[in-house]
């Protein structure tokens, strides 16, 4: 006999398909798809080949979306029918099988409202990640190159590339820091949920006395900003260094001045980069960096100013972490500001990070909501 919670997740999940369809409009979307595909057949539409490449980003992300809800639906219409079979003929095999199938859905539901939730107009863009270790030296360094790791299995595992823009290696071990260009859509606005500091507990490697150690790192993420977002950045308040590169070694690594620091003196923001192949590249790579450092910037003024009028209180100093990574005494990562957390650590440092991000969007939800 079916269980009870069986029959009840599948009523769920119809309910909740059901609302997510008039939340969707899909007959505008099936709109925006004919008018991406009208525009896709003109004869001039190859001539600006960036422009192109992003009317075609545009047309498959709202496919995408279209597509994956029939999908969902025709998938919860298809379980519906099985489970009517399976109660008329009391089919125990049968049975098995949609309970495991009815759980499947519920997670590709929910994964599909999570997309959903990303709508403001930087998420879709690339992000770009960085991580710089605090006081601590050769244990803290140690720290970052383990995230840098956790950040990049994480973006592998759901189909973004990565590209390393900036890489200084520690002294004895690890990073004294990181910049990583997060390539894919909503990747920014998945990796936004980890801007902060991130704790980690531990018997360190690097103490012959077997002692515990706390250390900090502090991730940055900032949309990729490209020229089509107007970013005011003068010549005259630019100071442009070159410098020959230094990193992990490999063929990006080279022998001539080819690394580029910018530093915008207004704002006292510096960016570098030293991984592509020469000096002009580096300076473009460098620049895109600058405007979405801008950019980020601006929108953090906005938030502030907003939180100003509801009279709330944020402090953003190093040691407000947003996440805890406990080694020793015990295994555990917690969420300070959604209280998400789970005990197989092993997971979560091989990039299993979905549980975490997965909270705070939806909590940020509920807090716009409230």
């Amino acid at each position: 006999m079916i269980d009870v919670s069986v029959k009840q997740d599948l009523r769920e999940m119809a309910k909740r398909l059901q609302n997510l369809r008039g939340s969707l409009d899909l007959d505008l979307k099936q709109e925006m798809i004919a008018n991406y595909e009208e525009k896709m057949t003109a004869p001039d539409f190859w001539d600006d080949n960036d422009r192109a490449q992003s009317t075609i980003s545009e047309l498959n992300a709202v496919k995408s979306v279209v597509e994956q809800y029939e999908r969902l639906t025709a998938s919860q219409d298809d379980l519906q029918t099985m489970l009517e079979l399976a109660e008329e003929e009391e089919d125990e095999a049968l049975e098995a099988d949609i309970a495991s199938s009815v759980q499947e859905l519920v997670r590709n539901v929910s994964e599909f409202e999570l997309q959903l939730l990303l709508n403001q107009p930087y998420d879709k863009l690339n992000a770009i990640l960085e991580l710089h270790p605090g006081a601590g030296g050769t244990e803290s360094q140690d720290w970052g190159q383990m995230l840098y790791r956790m950040y990049t299995r994480w973006a592998e595992k759901h189909g973004f590339k990565v590209e390393v823009l900036d890489y200084l290696p520690g002294d004895e071990a690890g990073i004294k820091s990181v910049t990583i260009l997060v390539k894919g859509y909503n990747a920014y606005g998945y990796l936004k949920a980890e801007k902060g500091v991130h704790r980690l507990v531990r018997i360190s490697p690097f103490d012959s006395s077997g002692r515990r150690h706390t250390s900090f790192v502090s991730c940055d993420i900032m949309p990729e900003i490209q020229d089509d977002i107007e970013i005011e950045i003068r010549s005259e308040d630019l100071k442009i260094d070159t410098y020959r590169a230094s990193g992990a070694g490999g063929q990006h690594i080279n022998k001539t001045e080819s690394a580029i620091r910018i530093t915008h003196i207004p704002s006292g923001i510096v960016v570098a980069c030293q991984t592509q192949r020469s000096q002009i590249q580096n300076r473009e790579s460098a620049m895109t960096m600058l405007r979405s450092k801008l950019y980020e910037r601006k929108i953090e003024e906005q938030e502030k100013q907003l939180a100003e009028i509801r009279g709330e209180q944020s402090d953003i100093a190093w040691g407000s972490q947003i996440r805890s990574y406990v080694f020793h005494p015990y295994s555990m990562v917690k969420d300070h500001r959604t209280s998400v957390e789970t005990g197989n650590v092993g997971a979560v440092m091989d990039g299993d990070l979905d549980a975490f991000i997965d909270g705070y969007l939806r909590s940020q939800i509920r807090s716009e909501q409230a």
